[in-house]
This record gives C-alpha cells, sequence and structure tokens, in this order.
C-alpha cells in the first residue's frame, strides 16, 4: 500500500508520525518525572510541618496552661495565611485538599485523564498533638497541588500547541518545495510520454532544481536529435518508395513498348490466318480462333498490369480524375453497388508520391469491397487540407473477421503508408466496415531530396 502513495502523502505520513512520536514522548517523561518533581517540591514544607509538630507538643508539655498555648499557636497558624498546614482537632471532620490522583479533574480546568497520567503521590503529613499524654488532635500538612497540576497541564498545551504549529508550518513548506519540484517532474514526465509517442516537435520547460533543469535540458537535447533522424528516416523512406515507383514505372515501360508491340504483331498475324480463310470464320474452336481470343486476353491483361504498376492518367489528368475515372470503372463493371463518393479538388495540388499511395489505397479499398464484402454501399472520401490527405473508404458488408490476417495488397497499402508517415486503419462498427488512410503533405525538404 505504501508504494501507491503519492510524495506528498508520504511526506505528510512522515512528519505527523514524528509529531505523534514526540508527543507521546513527552507523555512519557512527563509521566516519569512529574511526580518526583512533585515530591521534591513538597518535601521541604513536609519536613517543616513535623518539626512544627514536635515543638508544638514539646511547648505543650513545658506550659502550664497548654490549652491557651493549643489555642494561641492555632490563632496564629490560621492568621498566617500558609494554608497548607493546618491544626484538625480530634473528631472534627477531614477537610483534605489533597488533589486525588484518581479524580477527573481538578476544578474543571484539567481533564482527569492528565492526573491520572502524572500518578501524583500521596504526600499528605498527619503528626499527632499530645497534651498530658492525650491526642487532642494533628498537625496536618496537605498541599494543595492543583495549580502545580494546571501549570504542568499548561505547559503540556504549549508544548502540543507549538509542536502542531511547528509540523503545520513544516507540511506547508514541505508541499510547496514539493510542488515546485513535481511540477517540473510532470512536465518532463509529458515530454518523455510524447517522446515515446514519437512527437519530437515540443520543448519540455526547464524549471524546477538544478537536478530536474538538466535532465530536462538533456530530454530536450534528445528530442532534437530524435527530430533529425526521423527528419532523415522520413527522406529515406520517402526515397524507398520514389525508387519503388522509378522501378514500376520502368517496369511498365517495358511492358509497354517492349511486351505490347509483341502482342500486336502476334494478334494481326492471327487475324490475318483467320481472314485468309485457313480456319472457318464462324469455328471458335479452331486453333486460330482460340489463338486469338488468348492474345486478347493477354492484351487485356497486360493492360491492367501496367495500369496498377503505373497509372499514367495521374499525370495527365490529375488525382481528382483519376479517382472518379477508377469509380466510373467500378459503376460499370458492377451497376448494383451504390457508390457515394467526396473528392477533394485539392488533391491535384499534392506531390506525385503521396499521389500515387492515395490512389493505390483507394484502387486496394475498392478491389477489397467488391471482392469480399458482398456490399451493397460503398463510399468513399478524400480530402486533403492542415497538411494532412485523409482517405476513408466504407462500406456495409459483412465485415471481416475479428482473427482474419491482412493479404498482400492490404499489408503493402499499409507499409507505404507508414514509410510515408501516415495511419493506415481498418476497423468495423455500426454496420460498416472501414479502411481509414493519413498522410502527412510532405515538407518541401524533402519533395526535393
Amino acid at each position: 500500500m505504501w508504494k501507491t502513495y503519492s510524495l506528498r502523502t508520504r511526506l505528510c505520513i512522515f512528519l505527523c508520525t514524528m509529531f505523534l512520536t514526540a508527543l507521546i514522548a513527552g507523555l512519557v517523561l512527563l509521566r516519569v518525572f512529574a511526580a518526583d518533581q512533585l515530591v521534591d517540591e513538597n518535601e521541604p514544607p513536609g519536613r517543616s510541618s513535623v518539626s512544627i509538630a514536635g515543638a508544638l507538643n514539646r511547648a505543650l508539655s513545658a506550659s502550664s496552661n497548654p490549652e491557651a498555648t493549643l489555642d494561641a499557636f492555632v490563632a496564629e497558624l490560621n492568621t498566617s495565611g500558609a494554608g497548607i498546614i493546618k491544626f484538625r482537632r480530634t473528631g472534627t471532620s477531614s477537610q483534605s485538599g489533597q488533589v486525588n490522583p484518581a479524580a477527573g479533574s481538578t476544578s474543571g480546568r484539567v481533564p482527569g485523564w492528565f492526573v491520572r497520567l502524572l500518578g501524583l503521590p500521596e504526600l499528605a503529613r498527619h503528626t499527632p498533638i499530645l497534651i498530658r499524654g492525650e491526642r487532642v488532635g494533628e498537625l496536618v500538612f496537605e498541599p494543595d497541588m492543583m495549580a502545580d497540576v494546571y501549570e504542568k497541564w499548561i505547559g503540556f498545551l504549549a508544548i502540543v500547541a507549538s509542536g502542531a504549529a511547528l509540523t503545520l508550518v513544516t507540511l506547508a513548506i514541505t508541499y510547496l518545495t514539493v510542488d515546485g519540484a513535481l511540477k517540473p517532474l510532470r512536465d518532463l514526465g509529458s515530454g518523455l510520454a510524447r517522446l515515446r509517442d514519437g512527437h519530437y516537435s515540443g520543448s519540455i520547460p526547464c524549471s524546477g532544481p538544478p537536478e530536474i533543469r538538466e535532465s530536462c535540458e538533456a530530454a530536450n537535447e534528445l528530442a532534437a536529435t530524435l527530430t533529425q533522424l526521423d527528419r532523415e528516416n522520413r527522406a529515406l523512406l520517402r526515397k524507398m518508395v520514389s525508387i519503388q515507383d522509378e522501378e514500376r514505372r520502368d517496369i511498365a515501360r517495358e511492358l509497354h513498348d517492349e511486351l505490347g508491340p509483341l502482342l500486336f504483331a502476334i494478334r494481326a498475324n492471327v487475324i490475318a490466318m483467320v481472314d485468309n480463310g485457313m480456319a472457318g470464320q464462324d469455328d471458335l474452336d479452331s486453333p486460330p480462333q482460340k489463338a486469338l481470343q488468348s492474345v486478347e486476353a493477354l492484351q487485356l491483361t497486360n493492360r491492367r498490369i501496367l495500369d496498377r504498376l503505373r497509372p499514367m492518367h495521374i499525370e495527365e489528368f490529375g488525382l481528382q480524375s483519376s479517382i472518379q475515372k477508377l469509380l466510373r470503372g467500378v459503376r460499370s463493371q458492377v451497376p448494383a453497388i451504390e457508390v457515394a463518393f467526396e473528392i477533394d479538388p485539392a488533391l491535384d495540388a499534392i506531390d506525385a508520391v503521396v499521389s500515387q499511395t492515395v490512389y493505390r489505397v483507394m484502387q486496394e479499398g475498392i478491389t477489397n469491397v467488391l471482392r469480399h464484402a458482398q456490399a451493397t454501399r460503398m463510399r468513399l472520401k478524400a480530402t486533403a487540407a492542415d497538411g494532412q490527405v485523409v482517405v476513408e473508404i466504407s462500406d456495409d458488408g459483412v465485415g471481416m473477421p475479428a482473427d482474419v490476417v491482412m493479404g498482400r495488397g492490404l499489408t503493402g497499402m499499409r507499409e507505404r503508408v507508414r514509410a510515408l508517415g501516415g495511419t493506415f486503419e481498418l476497423s468495423r462498427g455500426e454496420g460498416r466496415t472501414s479502411v481509414r488512410c493519413n498522410l502527412p503533405f510532405a515538407p518541401a525538404e524533402l519533395q526535393t531530396s
């Protein structure tokens, strides 16, 4: 449980424990030494009362009129105002002023538990007074310790009050000191969390004690280094994507320039064979007709491969028109599916690498919907604003199982998007499956690298 407490709570518990420990130690010391102190303070008057009683007994034995001598002594004793030494005749009721340790309080000013804690000793002394060998009374010494007990109670309250005030002041100072140290630590923690999440742009405020400031400065230097490395990494990844596109363009050019003419020549020769009557024109199972069908299928396949490798119409007509052309093809191929789209004209202003990626994400998403979703409605959205290109493809189809593994197409798109510093999400909610892609605009230094 101690590990779950905050630093402030731990310090408060520690200081309060110190205060309670000091309070208990004070009570223990008071219990140990208070009784001895009271005995030492009242021992001389007690011995004096015994001496006075002895002198009085000797005076009475030598007096011719002991009663008169005793009355004169009592009168003098009453007018002296001492109060703690009294003469009590035999047979009179006892009126003791001794504080009873078991009493609940002293005149209502001191709690009974404090009186019991002191453990007041019995200090009263009773010395008999004799006339002609008969006991006529006793000289009583009964000290009134209420003032002493009250004095110790006031002293105890002063110790408690000063200790509590000192503890509160210490807590306040500790709270302010800890708060001054915790805020920079919280800032440092937030900054490190941003670094962990890949956000290197924010600077961590350098404040607080020197040790924390040094840590914040080191974290800011780390963020600057990571920012530079991230920039270089993004430039490298972007270069790799550009190289891939160039390789695809080269392959597409080879297919177009080399394979295209060969297929056209084969098709022309087969048509010539059919026209020269080497096979019946109506005989679809004849070898020339089958060869013609195969060549035409190869030409269609070649054009489809060329389009996937390098959609040339993006450079000619722009990304917006290319996506619209792609959607028209969907409507012509699958007229049963309802297609709604929102294409931002600002897409034509983005650079070539991002344009190629957006087009391929749209192409792959549409292909997956047509092949696997069994959807009746499909919605496409592509916008460019605030330095981000957002592409979203959703459908009302059957969705994807929770444990499905992405195919080669989606995996390739996700890797390409991440290589350009974007995010790629595939989700299912409210009866719709969505593919969402966020791509940042390329900074100028990356476009020209």
